[in-house]
């Protein structure tokens, strides 16, 4: 079972506008046809687009979607004209008759997934903790799918903090390693930049960079992620992660401790 979203512009209840959806077993929510419904969360498995009768406004949301680099896939619903209309430069992982049998809905489904799927575990440039891609092919990164902006020294620090998972680092550390040798700010600026890189993470994902008290900062990858070899703690260890003045979530950050 999948969950779904399907983006339309159209009043009908979902059995109309794909009849044969309802027929499966998936999680399917209704949304406006507006790219901004891509990254609420939890993220969809898969996104519906309803061009049906509005192909103009339909492109506009691909095309939307596909220059926000989404990760998920895509795939566009069509009446009978509108065969001839769709092109590969609208951005679509594929498409779907408004007709279309529970089978051939299904199956077109689970490739999609599937690809998708296949083609993310195989991008070397990409580190992937929980909802968090970091592309350093890109310099972007991305959170459930929205679109982080960040400035290169933000991006540098998250790159860097999420290549060693679970190992701290103190501030002088990273400003070697993030700002270079010849930097003579102080150590001030990385912390700037942590509460920055929090704010833009957003108030339920701030806690994947856990501040340990008296020493410096770690990544605390989302449970489930495998952790890498470099992950054990330089400074000896037994050292509690401590939420920054003003958190919101203390209890959060100190529930990573010791892992």
């Amino acid at each position: 079972m999948s969950n779904v979203l399907l983006l339309s512009n159209g009043r009908e209840p979902p059995a109309d506008i794909l009849p044969s959806l309802g027929l499966l077993a998936h999680r399917v929510r209704v949304a406006p046809a507006s790219p901004e419904q891509a990254s609420t969360s939890p993220p969809p498995d898969a996104i519906l687009v309803d061009a049906r009768r509005d192909l103009v406004q339909a492109r506009r949301v691909l095309l939307a979607l596909h220059s926000s680099e989404n990760a998920i896939p895509v795939i566009v619903i069509v009446s009978d004209g509108g065969w001839a209309a769709i092109s590969a430069d609208w951005g679509a992982d594929d498409l779907l008759l408004h007709t279309a049998g529970p089978g051939e809905v299904e199956a077109r489904l689970r490739l999609a997934i599937g690809r998708r799927t296949q083609s993310a575990s195989q991008l070397p440039d990409e580190i992937r903790s929980g909802g968090l891609v970091v592309n350093e092919s890109t310099y972007s990164a991305r959170m459930h799918g929205r679109s982080l902006d960040l400035t290169f020294k933000e991006f540098e620090l998250l790159k860097f903090l999420a290549q060693h998972p679970g190992r701290v680092f103190t501030r002088a550390q990273l400003l070697q390693e993030v700002w270079g040798y010849d930097y003579f700010g102080g150590t001030r600026t990385v912390d700037v930049h942590v509460r920055r890189l929090r704010a833009k993470l957003g108030a339920e994902n701030e806690a994947l960079i856990g501040t340990v008290r008296n020493v410096g900062y770690r990544f605390v990858p989302v449970k489930g992620t495998t952790p890498s070899p470099d992950s054990a703690d330089p400074e000896g260890g037994g050292v509690a992660d401590a939420a920054e003045p003003g958190s919101a979530h203390p209890q959060r950050a100190a529930a990573h401790a010791n892992r």
